[in-house]
């Protein structure tokens, strides 16, 4: 069984120093270890911007995607290969700007990957611009007199388009945010996995201090049931979205891949493609 330290790799991050990626990546790391995997089991697409850079820091299966399609890809090497874990990992102007339409075509549609976004609340990489996870009121290069525009829901998006695994967590939450993931990748189905992780170069606002101040950790919540789904979108509303933890899972709905009829068990990477003379034959027939 592979150890954490089998999942780091000799290239350094080039985050700031503070970012809350280096936790996140950490539990990745981690998480992959605790629940048994090897290096050459696991996944991780990644789409453009800071968080992007992720998928080249761990020891595993790496691809940097284009902006917003991290998904896409994702789900495509799982349909391939669904004996790998795949974990899908962006920035919040990468998963819910850009990409929103794949990420909520993903959710409905079930595929059993992770998605981990790193939610700054800014755009990082291009030095500074509001973003659609940004409040009102947020002053930026791109947003000098503050934004006019309404805050984005995600996590409120994401129960109505039927997801099967919501969370959310904190990048200074180590132990909550490693136990997120390895809940997340085994579960049967796409899960979301929603992580406030501070930008310390461009975002004064959201800072640390700020998250540790305003966020509501669901385990000192009595009586929640993450099973309840209409429990769980009363509470992202009555709280603005600030609480973390596992906040819905659905445990019955099977994953997309044990829905479509005739998908085989072997991976369609192993899988014998070629066409005997014979098949091609016929199947050049019925166009004729």
């Amino acid at each position: 069984m592979a150890t954490f330290k089998e999942f780091r790799n000799n290239i350094k991050p080039n985050w700031c120093p503070g970012c809350g990626d280096f936790s996140i990546q950490a539990a990745i790391q981690r998480a992959a270890a605790n629940v048994g995997l090897e290096p050459e089991n696991l996944a991780v697409i990644s789409g453009i911007g800071c968080s992007g850079r992720i998928s080249g820091y761990i020891n595993a299966y790496g691809l940097h995607g284009i902006h917003g399609r991290a998904l896409p890809i994702a789900q495509g090497v799982k349909l391939a290969n669904r004996d790998l874990t795949v974990i899908a990992s962006g920035g919040d102007g990468d998963g819910f700007a850009i990409g929103m339409g794949h990420t909520v075509h993903a959710i409905r549609r079930n595929i059993n990957i992770t998605y981990v976004v790193m939610d700054n609340q800014i755009y990082g990489l291009t030095k500074g611009q509001t973003s659609p996870r940004s409040g009102e009121g947020f002053k930026t290069k791109s947003t000098p007199e503050g934004s006019v525009e309404s805050t984005l829901s995600p996590l409120e998006i994401a129960l109505a388009s039927g997801a099967t695994f919501v969370a959310q967590s904190f990048s200074s939450d180590l132990k909550q945010l490693t136990s997120l993931i390895e809940q997340g990748i085994q579960h049967e189905g796409f899960s979301l996995i929603n992580v406030f992780s501070p930008c310390v170069t461009f975002n004064k606002v959201n800072t640390y201090d700020w998250f540790k101040e305003n966020i509501i950790n669901l385990d000192t919540i009595p009586d929640y049931d993450p099973a309840n789904r209409a429990m769980a979108m009363a509470k992202l509303m009555e709280t603005g979205s600030m609480i973390t933890g596992l906040i819905y899972q659905n445990k019955e709905k099977k994953s997309y891949e044990n829905l479509v009829h005739g998908f085989k068990q072997e991976p369609l990477a192993y899988q014998q493609l070629a066409l005997s003379e014979s098949e091609f034959d016929n199947l050049v027939a019925e166009f004729r």
